[in-house]
């Protein structure tokens, strides 16, 4: 079930709310937690086994890894701990790799067909996701944090549908509290519906539209450089809106509910660096990969740049791969692994502060980067990847311009524009200003009833079925 869908809007969102506001408050965490499993099995009711049979595995072993731990044996306690986040892995590796590593051996390794066959396996909706949030569940207990007794309370934080598919992914210590005893304010709940329209107007307002022109792009072999150059950008914008989209509406869910989510983004576009930009995009994705292997790896406080190269070329080929099982993802990785292992090595970070102009010329650098990046991010594999370089390069024998490129430019100039805008802190210093001036109350007036407005505009284009999966539910 889609956040963008009108079954969502209109039907299991306000049961949900109504129900949660009427039942004591005892009994709203088990509710949550069936409306959340009940969220999940409705596209794909056949994996709902999966994740459920996930939370039941990772809730006995925690609770035997914590009274091990409690009785002194340390030993017993670290296995428990290695063999439930082996688990939690393996059941990542069947689901989202199995058919990756088969093909990819009966590839390089033909003779192995006499007893390996390609695995045809579908891949569960959100498994990232919520594999990731056991897996820091499990540390999370190892190193200090109080285990949950009550199964449903456990089952409630890895399933909990605001943020199941596609994050922020979610530490249990943030939530710890509010899952057992949470106020939801007047204040907090409006918040949460602001927040949500928010996200939801720059997905369906901003990405769908900037889709069209993303995927005319890609699905144009002839495409000009001009028309190469537009569908990259609008693709970079796209993803930007879909994810971000997502994390809002998340985010505001939260808040409706009573709890409150981190945030996943920070104006990532106008980072001055490549390391900066991987600080404020995905940012729950980031700092779990930051503590969870990174730092336990050595990070940055090692003695040799050798082992801080190796480092982070761990962590950068994880990230890939965690991103989708193919070649690409991998090549995706790496060269992002390679640009943060320059920018470490040559303390671009400090030189950037010090240094006006080349802050300004290595800002711009870092786009480019990132918009490349995600043409190999987009690509269904290496070689549209390498073909779609080559018409924004003009190596193709393609023109410079075409009526495609011109056509598209002025359809979709306004969410272009808007787009632009929206990945800067433009609105936000606005908004800062208004305050100043002493009218913050009527600019957040006025910020509501726009959104409400562009909601009525989005609910129209899904009455026409103008819209489409999120990004992110690949992964």
């Amino acid at each position: 079930m889609l956040f963008t869908s009108l079954e969502f809007v209109f039907l299991f969102l306000p049961v949900v709310l109504a129900i949660n506001f009427i039942l004591p408050r005892k009994m709203r965490n088990y509710w949550l937690m069936l409306a959340s499993l009940f969220f999940y099995g409705w596209g794909e009711p056949e994996f709902l086994p999966v994740m459920v049979g996930s939370i039941l595995f990772n809730y006995l072993s925690v609770w035997k890894m914590s009274e091990l731990k409690e009785e002194g044996k340390g030993l017993y306690s670290k296995f428990t701990l290695f063999f439930t986040v082996a688990v939690n892995l393996l059941l990542l590796f069947r689901y989202k790799y199995m058919n990756f590593f088969t093909a990819t051996l009966l590839r390089f390794l033909p003779f192995t067909s006499r007893w390996v066959t390609q695995s045809e396996v579908a891949l569960p909706i959100g498994i990232s996701f919520f594999t990731f949030q056991a897996i820091s569940y499990v540390v999370d207990v190892y190193r200090g944090t109080k285990v949950q007794k009550n199964p449903g309370y456990v089952a409630l934080y890895i399933s909990l549908f605001p943020q199941l598919i596609a994050g922020p992914i979610v530490r249990y210590n943030m939530v710890e509290k509010e899952i057992e005893n949470r106020e939801i304010t007047v204040d907090m709940f409006s918040e949460g519906v602001l927040r949500f329209l928010r996200g939801f107007n720059k997905k369906v307002l901003l990405a769908n539209l900037l889709a069209v022109v993303a995927d005319a792009s890609w699905d144009n072999g002839g495409r000009s450089v001009a028309m190469a150059w537009l569908g990259a950008f609008c693709y970079m914008l796209q993803i930007f809106f879909d994810f971000s989209g997502y994390s809002d509406m998340a985010i505001g869910l939260g808040k409706m509910l009573g709890f409150h989510f981190p945030e996943n983004f920070n104006y990532p576009y106008i980072s001055r660096t490549i390391s900066e930009f991987w600080r404020r995009w995905h940012i729950s994705l980031s700092s779990w990969f930051r503590d969870y292997m990174y730092i336990p790896l050595g990070g940055s406080r090692v003695r040799t740049k050798g082992r801080l190269v190796f480092n982070l070329y761990v962590v950068w080929l994880l990230t890939g791969i965690w991103h989708g099982a193919n070649w690409g993802f991998l090549a995706w990785g790496a060269i992002y692994a390679f640009f943060i292992c320059m920018e470490k090595i040559l303390g671009m970070e400090k030189r950037v502060e010090e240094h006006q102009m080349l802050r300004w010329c290595y800002r711009g650098f870092t786009l480019l980067i990132v918009l490349l990046l995600w043409v190999l991010f987009r690509s269904e594999g290496l070689d549209i990847a390498r073909n779609y370089l080559f018409s924004m390069l003009g190596l193709g024998g393609n023109a410079i311009g075409d009526a495609s490129a011109l056509f598209y430019l002025r359809e979709y100039r306004v969410p272009l524009v808007v787009g632009i805008l929206c990945c800067t802190p433009f609105f936000r210093k606005l908004r800062e200003r208004c305050e100043l001036m002493g009218k913050g109350e009527l600019c957040n007036a006025l910020t509501a009833v726009c959104q409400m407005v562009l909601f009525v505009f989005s609910i129209s284009y899904l009455v026409i079925d103008a819209h489409n999966p999120f990004i992110y539910f690949n992964f």
